[in-house]
């Protein structure tokens, strides 16, 4: 065989297409972490004001004037409700001003990320320090010594993403991409929902008693983590019922490329730009990052809305495989074996 011969034979216009595919993905996943991560600045953080009617006006329109917009900022009643308001995750910070010293108090929460709340203090030291007034900088949920960054909840998600599509991938590489049938579906389905199960509790359990990294409760954080690696796997699961082999590399391209860096592990949603910024609480590394800090330092407040993108990931998922699944009623495979029987049938004398 000649060289463009043997080129032919041992790549197939399917594997070319694949590695393109692959291509593209490594470009993809180059192009959207150094794009959300290269560059964090603050942008239209939620930031309560607490202070004088005749101060408040004043300081508002400043803050909103302030270079590159940073701040989203709106008028808190006292500093009880500013500190009620971060907690339950409606802002990220509040100053309370001293009408009677030139000392204010920021408040923030490091628990919620703490680069965003290192931001605000360095941000605040030069806006009060060019009215010559000094901020005292009040933590009220603070990141565990343990939790370097505030990045174990990120990373813990992340694993429990890769458990999810993982799996997923390894039930269609060891028996066909698409289901033969729905009781096929079922099985696989039923064998991730035990894995999630097993892998949110073991994430849980490793992130708090083993390496106490972060606080919070651990049966909370199982749920999570059960939660995500259904949705996930799921996901996964429907996207090769429906493009065969290449669903693995879509669901890589949700997840991994898309999810990771929009998630608010590294950089809090409101540092990360417009696109990540928008999509990140729509997927599931975003959701259950959110989640999972709420949990950890948040006494479980503003979960609800991820934990519904989580079980939209799930149910749908599911769904998708189950129909794809139905629709395919006769296996390729059981299609090949029955013409062989036939043939084979044809020839035998019946006596």
């Amino acid at each position: 065989m000649s060289l463009v011969e043997e080129l032919k034979s041992a790549v197939t216009p399917r594997a070319a297409l694949l590695v393109v595919g692959v291509f593209a993905l490594q470009l993809l996943f180059i192009a959207s972490y150094v794009g959300a991560l290269h560059n964090p600045k603050p942008k239209d953080v939620p930031f309560g004001v607490v202070a004088p009617q005749q101060v408040s006006a004043q300081l508002l329109s400043r803050l909103e004037r302030l270079p590159g917009e940073p701040l989203d900022p709106r008028t808190v009643a006292d500093e009880a409700e500013a500190r009620k308001q971060i907690m339950n995750r409606d802002i990220d910070g509040a100053l309370v001003v001293n009408p009677g010293g030139t000392t204010d108090t920021l408040l923030v929460a490091s628990g919620g990320g703490t680069v965003l709340s290192s931001a605000l203090d360095t941000l605040f030291t030069r806006v009060e320090g060019a009215n010559r007034r000094t901020v005292r900088t009040v933590d009220i949920a603070p990141a565990s010594r343990q939790d370097f960054d505030g990045l174990s909840a990120f990373y813990l998600v992340v694993g429990w993403c890769v458990g999810g599509y993982i799996c997923a991938a390894i039930l269609a590489i060891s028996a066909g991409s698409r289901p033969a049938n729905r009781e096929r579906a079922i099985i696989r389905l039923g064998v991730l929902a035990l894995y999630s199960v097993l892998g949110g509790l073991g994430g849980a359990v490793i992130v708090g008693p083993i390496l106490g990294a972060l606080p919070g409760s651990v049966a909370a954080l199982w749920g999570l983590g059960a939660l995500v690696v259904f949705a996930v796997g799921a996901a996964t699961l429907a996207l090769q019922s429906v493009f065969g082999i290449v669903g693995i590399g879509l669901a890589i391209l949700l997840i991994v490329v898309a999810g990771n860096p929009s998630a608010g592990g590294a950089f809090p949603l409101p540092m990360l730009p417009p696109f990540w910024n928008a999509i990140g609480p729509a997927l599931p590394p975003g959701a259950g990052t959110w989640a999972a800090r709420s949990i950890a330092y948040f006494k479980g407040n503003d979960v609800t809305g991820s934990l519904l993108v989580l079980s939209v990931w799930a149910v749908v998922g599911s769904v998708i495989t189950l129909v794809m699944s139905s629709l395919k009623r006769t296996p390729e495979s059981e299609r090949i074996a029955g013409e062989v029987g036939e043939v084979g049938g044809a020839g035998r004398i019946t006596p």
